[in-house]
């Protein structure tokens, strides 16, 4: 069996940089979203993450969230319209009204990434997964 210097000079290097990394074990880097579905985000030329290797923040994902509402009555909320506004339909459903609101209400968040949008990584366990904390350049 021949031993090639450069082999050995190569897989020393290596090894080197392993140890290196093993010592810094979280990293901060930044990417671009390349694609929503599946995510996939561009780190550098030569390296895109995909799902399996990120662990999203809801800074960064669509998510639920309860909310508990002030008891009490007072003024409708949302696209509610009189009758004059509407064009005066003469339907009820636009005449102006009020709502007794009270409790916990679920709503939807919408923070999922979109393409181009440029994310802050935190790169974990060597570099097998990244948490993305957040967007540091959004798309509307």
């Amino acid at each position: 069996m021949s031993l090639d210097i450069n082999e050995l000079v190569r897989a020393v290097k290596q090894a080197a940089v392993e140890a290196v990394r093993a010592d810094s074990p979280m990293m901060m880097c930044h990417g671009t979203v390349t694609s929503v579905g599946p995510l996939k985000i561009m780190v550098d030329q030569k390296k895109t993450l995909e799902e399996p290797q990120l662990i999203l923040t809801d800074n960064v994902r669509d998510f639920n969230v309860v909310l508990s509402t002030i008891e009490g009555e007072g003024k409708s909320q949302g696209p509610h319209y009189t009758e004059n506004e509407s064009g005066g339909s003469g339907d009820a459903a636009f005449a102006s009204h009020r709502h007794k609101y009270q409790g916990r209400k679920k709503w939807r968040v919408h923070n999922a990434l979109k393409t181009g949008e440029k994310v802050i990584l935190l790169r974990c366990d060597g570099g097998q997964k990244y948490i993305v904390l957040d967007r540091w350049e959004a798309r509307e």
